[in-house]
């Protein structure tokens, strides 16, 4: 049986560790950052008072993550004109357009600079937008850092799911990027439809172990590919950038005070 030594112990370091991670996912739940917060102290609250009945069967971190998991989507049941359905994969693809937006990854110029907060902002926006059965997964995979493996057990989900509707998700924030991306004519696929699809999931594949650069790919792919792959390793950056926020000290200091009440 665990102890409240163990638990006075564990607890805290988690919200240390993973604080403004959870922090991260309120934020991009919630518009309200008043909610974000709300969400991060009931998720405490709740591994606090439910430490005993932490089984040991997953990893500590994997337990957290599903109690905020499931604190959001509560929190999201009482919110009202979110979005309930995501796009065709066909609407999301870009693959008829004789433009596409294109960003120079090693731009230095102000313009450069510009694009790119602009298109954070777009990004931003677009999670925020993304279907709650979208929005989690995404959210869990790209800004927390979490493996395929470990947002099926949080959500309750097959793999395949996981990856189908962070794949989607990703497409749709690259949808979102593109509006302010300058444009360039691009010549047209060089492959059959079929194989640029295959190689778009090769692509988001890669992106699910952490690797930008695919050999499977690099050799291979056309100037059309090149270009939408690009877009996507922003989004996935921007993902990861969002994902580094800190939790606010008042914040902090509110939860360790109500663990130091209930102890």
């Amino acid at each position: 049986m665990k102890s409240n030594s163990d638990r006075d112990q564990v607890i805290p370091q988690l919200l240390e560790e993973h604080g403004g991670m959870v922090y991260s996912l309120g934020r991009r739940m919630c518009s309200d950052p008043h909610e974000a917060e709300d969400l991060v102290q009931e998720t405490f609250l709740q591994a606090y008072r439910a430490w005993d009945q932490f089984e040991g069967r997953s990893n500590v971190k994997t337990w957290l993550y599903t109690i905020a998991a499931r604190t959001c989507q509560r929190m999201h049941r009482r919110r009202v004109g979110q979005p309930k359905r995501m796009q065709s994969l066909d609407d999301l693809l870009p693959f008829g357009e004789a433009n596409l937006g294109f960003l120079d990854p090693n731009g230095k110029s102000p313009l450069d600079e510009q694009i790119r907060r602009e298109g954070k902002e777009r990004i931003e926006e677009a999670i925020v937008s993304l279907p709650v059965d979208f929005r989690v997964p995404l959210i869990l995979k790209d800004i927390l850092g979490l493996s395929v493996k470990e947002v099926a057990e949080i959500t309750d989900l097959k793999e395949a799911t996981v990856k189908t509707r962070v794949h989607r998700a990703r497409l749709k924030l690259r949808q979102a990027l593109d509006v302010v991306l300058p444009k360039k004519k691009v010549p047209p696929a060089a492959y059959p439809m079929q194989v640029c699809m295959d190689l778009l999931r090769l692509k988001q594949d890669a992106l699910d172990r952490g690797e930008r650069s695919c050999p499977q790919l690099d050799a291979i792919v056309c100037q059309r590919c090149e270009t939408l792959f690009t877009t996507l390793d922003c989004t996935v950056d921007v993902c990861q950038e969002i994902g580094q926020g800190r939790m606010p000290k008042e914040l902090r200091d509110r939860i360790l005070l109500h663990f130091r009440e209930s102890a």
